[in-house]
């Protein structure tokens, strides 16, 4: 990585094309170079084409990101709605980690840049919306080559006049906003948790109560897809089952390797295809797939044990796919393993089947937990002889075994809408459009002396990315094989 930079742009006597005063680009502390001649400042100021783009078009989601302006305005009139997308983190140094743009701000607008703010500005019937956001890096004052965020050092970004047309929205200049927004006195709600500075500088004007309350609103707002999300996740969910097949290619590598050959070659086909991955991959083998979120990765791959292999693709609009296949790394289940996948996925079909619109959000757990109490039950591992099936539900027994709730919603985030109420997420009634997951498992720890010797250390989850329709629903993965011998077939297939 390269890592001299300049001095600070301030030991210059150059100023801004406007003449205001910059704030001064900070130096490298051990840099190589001394101060900037005025020739080298000169030269850098002159020589380069107009690189503005024309005709651009507007992004493929900004009319549905309009919509959900509309509605957020609709339900808080008369205030003024900030939504920030986030600052970068530094690392160490002057490096940052990749930035991810809060997922309220992306669903609000449809843009991932950093330091960038929607500002809605209550009117006579709704909302004004802009957008504030870095323009492009100043070639007057030597940003664009001398700042760590300047446009050498990380790339061009677009215009503030680019940007209005992708976008659909007004733009200003985010450097102004906190001062701007501070100097009017109005009622405001502001997203909180991705802008520290801009929360302080209008502290005087936000309640923390209010700016729960558009949290929540906007997490609420996430739980029915449109179209051109339910579209995305399909996507999302695509590629995920190609990052799958190239796993199972690659299981001999891995096995001469580690687990963390699997995540990479996950992680491969994700960026090779544009996208990237909606979160840490869990590929634990053996033991570690009793661990549910088991992200080190370092383990050795043997043969005769179990993979399990939960991952997702998210695409470069942000949605991602969260897929879960548990494998047997030689190709073929043992009989013992198979005993407990086939419960796993019977749990699985239980479950799916209950998702459809008028169920209730807790029903497809409710059935998975069913027929995983039931094999607890039959197998003698729960006592059949002081307990029925009803008060091992009751009394929450099988959790020894299953620990996890059964899904969760997905979108934006692979644990989405996590702030909307209690009585509109777990406690509701599901309707066409919401995408959630399925994923019963059973986890035998390896210390676990309630258990026989031969089922510890067995880890098993199945996980697909269910749709609910006008009539049922949709899974999404179904393209990657679940039932056991069909796995044992794909995997026969790709390694033949």
């Amino acid at each position: 990585m390269t890592e001299d930079r300049s001095p600070s742009v301030s030991e210059n006597p150059e100023g801004t094309a406007d003449g205001e005063e910059d704030e001064p680009i900070k130096s490298r502390k051990n840099g190589l170079h001394g101060e900037i001649s005025e020739e080298l400042a000169a030269s850098m100021r002159s020589g380069w084409a107009d690189t503005e783009l024309h005709g651009l078009q507007p992004v493929a989601q900004a009319p549905y990101a309009a919509e959900r302006r509309a509605k957020l305005s609709a339900a808080f009139p008369g205030e003024r709605l900030i939504v920030p997308a986030g600052n970068l983190r530094t690392r160490s140094n002057d490096t940052e980690y990749a930035f991810r743009a809060a997922s309220e701000y992306v669903h609000l607008t449809g843009n991932q840049t950093e330091d960038a703010i929607l500002v809605g500005e209550p009117v006579e019937g709704g909302h004004e919306f802009a957008l504030y956001l870095l323009p492009r890096s100043d070639r007057e004052n030597g940003e664009f080559w001398l700042s760590g965020q300047g446009e050498l050092w990380v790339g061009r970004r677009n215009s503030l006049t680019e940007s209005s047309r992708l976008y659909g929205l007004p733009t200003r200049d985010v450097r102004k906003a906190a001062e701007e927004l501070a100097a009017v006195t109005v009622p405001t709600r502001l997203v909180r948790g991705y802008d520290a500075g801009l929360e302080a500088a209008l502290a005087a004007q936000l309640d923390a109560d209010k700016d729960d309350e558009l949290k929540v609103f906007l997490s609420t707002q996430r739980l029915v897809k449109d179209a051109w999300e339910i579209g995305e996740m399909r996507a999302a969910c695509n590629a995920t089952v190609n990052g799958f097949t190239d796993v199972v290619r690659e299981l001999g590598q891995a096995v001469a390797t580690s687990e963390r050959w699997i995540e990479g070659t996950f992680w491969r086909r994700a960026r090779v295809e544009g996208n990237d991955v909606g979160y840490g991959t869990i590929a634990a083998a053996g033991p570690h797939a009793t661990t549910l979120h088991w992200v080190r990765n370092d383990g050795d791959v043997r043969p005769g044990e179990l993979l399990l292999l939960d991952a997702g693709v998210e695409t470069h609009t942000l949605y991602t796919a969260d897929v879960t296949r548990t494998l047997p790394i030689n190709g073929a289940f043992t009989p013992l393993q198979r005993k407990i996948y086939d419960a796993v996925y019977d749990a699985q079909e239980a479950g799916i089947a209950a998702v459809r619109p008028g169920g209730k959000f807790r029903d497809f757990h409710n059935a998975a937990q069913r027929v995983l109490a039931e094999r607890l039950l039959e197998w003698g591992l729960i006592d059949s002889s002081v307990y029925d099936v009803e008060k091992v539900l009751e009394l929450d027994l099988q959790r020894r075994w299953t620990l996890h709730g059964t899904g969760h919603m997905l979108g934006l985030d692979v644990h989405d809408c996590a702030h909307a109420r209690r009585e509109e997420y777990v406690d509701a009634v599901l309707e066409p459009g919401v995408v959630l997951t399925v994923e019963p498992g059973l986890y035998f720890q390896a210390d676990d002396l309630t258990v026989p010797e031969e089922y510890r250390g067995i880890g098993v989850r199945i996980e697909d990315d269910i749709l609910v329709t006008a009539d049922g629903n949709e899974n999404l993965s179904a393209a990657l094989p679940r039932q056991a011998d069909e796995v044992e077939a794909w995997m026969a297939s790709l390694n033949g």
